[in-house]
């Protein structure tokens, strides 16, 4: 098939890399479109036509995917502190632990303000700076070349990114052993344009006077009772009576501003409150990409796949763990269930079904639908509009119906009434 390389079709290029890296002359770079994502260019006067680039573009030669004999797991690390660290139930480090015993290589995506690129360390003390979802498409710099010249000096090297990123990988090294190579990928939903996150931080500017610092787009802070919010939840303690009474937030993104006199403000927005998470959930602004996305099914490219693990109320609510976070890890390969098997030793839950997993996981059955009114939406984002008139005009507010779900009758509350159902059960069986 003709890629973007070819037709310029916007829909096929994922943004992986690997034709740049693979250049032998340098004659393609990564430039931004309008819209904020990234697509290579040619420099014709240095091309000689050797078509490396086409060979490793994944729209034209698809990496070999693995769609059959998977095993799952469900649950979370027994470290409580790593698991808070963590975007859902630190299933990532358990892994990074299990198979980094000794002349190891981690690559993984780091940020720093707005900035998110590909790094790699060599001591898995360092490791927190690729826990948690950054919600934006790293930039790959070196990383497969350097990935590849680690594998030809012996080192395991383990590789995490999103799948695309991680095809881009595979693609690249091509015929170079990868005895020694691990790759793990999150289950993608699509990466929103950094547009908008730049326009907030131009409010934030003008508002503090002073640019982003950190963004934790799912933070899940400390609850009233020392436990940690996964489900997208921190509990603020209103009254210090003995009650103890408290309100739930959901979904927080927690952005911390340095100010001028080495402050730091941080600025909190639940979830169903929360502009951003709104309009990326509305696929109004994600890479055209996603929308015809190859990897959204079950066949996959790297050794295990990790996620949330959703629907863990309905047909597993003992891995819900007081709402700490809770990881799905799918090995697609006999080296990705060797190494999982193993990594459960530090973790608490058990296997499960992949056909039960599946059915919670809408990215591994099919790619997000395009927003009718995406290019309306990216020609407001495009313009001067600020961030404030850009959410007036397209965040609705939460129905009472959702609310409702959410704050009064969520995951929360109802494993809440499961667990006492379980007590119950076991009192009536001991009575006899």
């Amino acid at each position: 098939m003709a890629g973007y390389l070819i037709d310029k079709d916007k829909g096929k290029c994922y943004g992986c890399e690997a034709c740049v890296q693979i250049c032998p002359k340098s004659a393609l770079k990564m430039e931004e479109d309008d819209e904020g994502f990234r697509y290579p260019i040619l420099n014709k006067d240095l091309c000689v036509k050797c078509n490396l680039c086409h060979q490793v573009c994944l729209y034209e030669n698809m990496p070999v995917r693995y769609g059959k004999d998977k095993y799952v797991f469900g649950g979370y690390i027994k470290d409580e502190e790593v698991r808070f660290e963590s975007t859902s139930g630190g299933a990532f480090s358990a892994i990074v632990d299990t198979f980094c015993d000794d002349n190891y290589v981690i690559f993984g995506a780091e940020s720093k303000g707005l900035l998110v690129w590909h790094s790699y360390i060599t001591d898995k003390k360092n490791l927190a700076k690729f826990r948690k979802s950054k919600y934006s498409q790293s930039k790959m710099g070196k990383s497969y070349q350097q990935a590849k010249d680690f594998l030809n000096s012996g080192k395991k090297v383990l590789f995490s990114g999103t799948p695309c990123q991680i095809s881009g990988l595979k693609a690249f090294l091509r015929n170079t052993n990868q005895d020694n190579l691990l790759t793990v990928e999150v289950i993608c939903e699509g990466v929103p344009s950094p547009l908008y996150i730049r326009k907030y931080e131009q409010s934030l500017k003008k508002k503090f006077g002073a640019l982003i610092e950190s963004i934790d787009y799912r933070y899940k802070g400390h609850s009233f009772l020392g436990h940690h919010k996964w489900d997208f939840q921190i509990m603020r303690v209103l009254t210090n009576n003995i009650l103890g009474m408290a309100r739930w937030d959901f979904e927080i993104m927690r952005t911390t501003v340095m100010m001028n006199d080495n402050k730091k403000k941080v600025i909190e927005k639940d979830r169903w409150f929360n502009p951003f998470w709104y309009i990326w959930l509305k696929h109004l602004m994600s890479r055209p990409s996603c929308y015809e996305c190859l990897f959204t099914t079950t066949e996959r490219t790297a050794d295990i796949s990790l996620g949330d693990l959703w629907g863990v109320h309905i047909y597993c609510p003992e891995l819900y763990g007081k709402n700490g976070g809770s990881s799905l890890a799918i090995a697609n390969t006999e080296k990705g269930k060797s190494v999982l098997k193993k990594a459960e030793g530090s973790m608490y839950g058990h296997e499960l079904r992949f056909e039960d997993a599946l059915r919670y996981q809408g990215p591994m059955r099919k790619h997000i639908e395009m927003n009718p009114k995406r290019e309306q939406f990216m020609q407001d984002l495009k313009s001067e509009m600020d961030i404030e008139d850009i959410n007036r005009k397209w965040v609705d507010k939460p129905s009472l119906k959702l609310l409702w779900q959410k704050y009064v009758w969520g995951n929360r509350q109802k494993v809440f009434v499961w667990s006492i159902c379980v007590v119950v059960k076991l009192f009536c069986n001991t009575c006899g």
